[in-house]
């Protein structure tokens, strides 16, 4: 019969591509050799560098938008060296302001009274008064011919600097009648030694806040009335961000913080 006589068919399925996937995989190895090269080559690049390179190459790593604490600038000062600010070296800064200070010729007069601590705000310069008081006039918001000269000798090197700067003024515990009180003081004081040291060459953009904390931060806790608490502080900060202060209670936006009873120091 007819049907007898049929072949069978046999169909073989062939499955392609799989040799196609193995014939691209040496790229891939090779790009990561390539890669492996590459970061090897940096490696070795870095380690024959200066400590300098190595530094800032670091601190972009740390920092890569440039405006946090390995943010560094070269300050040059007296004797022509040059600072790179960051963390580490805020004592070196230290030592550059207390070179330009004794270039003038009132020098000997302050030396006793100017007081420079790195602090983890940062470098901390405080002008602190004498009895017959020194910076300021006694009483008065009014900087002295010498604090005047000082506070702009502070401003042309700080101005050199990328950082932002804090102000404040503090009084001592003299109680006295009348509308002008510590508080007052205090602020007028670093508002204008924020006027000086913008004269002197700080730029606007430099000056972060002006505090004035009449005695409520006294430097000898024990002696509230001795004038070596009366002081301008000068903080240059490692970070030019600043906390914002706390929102008002829920409920009383419009509360304000009540000020202790009114004071005078001078």
């Amino acid at each position: 019969m007819a049907d007898d006589h049929k072949e069978n068919i046999i169909i073989i399925k062939k499955i392609s591509g799989h040799a196609g996937h193995h014939g691209g995989a040496w790229k891939v190895a090779y790009a990561d050799f390539v890669t492996a090269m590459m970061a090897l080559f940096m490696v070795l690049w870095l380690l024959s560098s200066s400590a300098e390179v190595q530094k800032a190459v670091g601190g972009y790593f740390q920092d890569p938008t440039g405006d946090g604490r390995m943010m560094g600038s070269q300050m040059s000062g007296a004797g022509g060296a040059s600072v790179n600010l960051d963390e580490d070296d805020m004592a070196k800064l230290k030592g550059k302001i207390n070179s330009a200070m004794k270039e003038m010729s009132s020098f000997q007069q302050f030396k006793d009274n100017v007081k420079m601590i790195v602090t983890g705000e940062g470098l901390r310069v405080e002008l602190i008064e004498k009895e017959q008081g020194m910076f300021f006039e006694s009483g008065k918001g009014h900087p002295s011919e010498s604090g005047r000269d000082l506070i702009a000798k502070l401003a042309a090197e700080i101005g050199k600097l990328p950082n932002k700067v804090l102000i404040e003024g503090h009084t001592d515990s003299k109680a006295f009648s009348g509308a002008y009180s510590n508080w007052e003081l205090s602020a007028d004081r670093a508002n204008e030694a924020r006027k000086v040291m913008m004269e002197g060459g700080m730029r606007s953009d430099q000056v972060a806040q002006i505090r004035g904390f009449a005695d409520q931060h006294l430097r000898i806790p024990d002696d509230p009335e001795n004038p070596g608490n009366r002081r301008i502080s000068i903080i240059i900060q490692y970070r030019d961000d600043i906390p914002a202060p706390p929102p008002p209670a829920e409920g009383d936006p419009e509360k304000a913080v009540e000020a202790p009873k009114e004071k005078k120091g001078h």
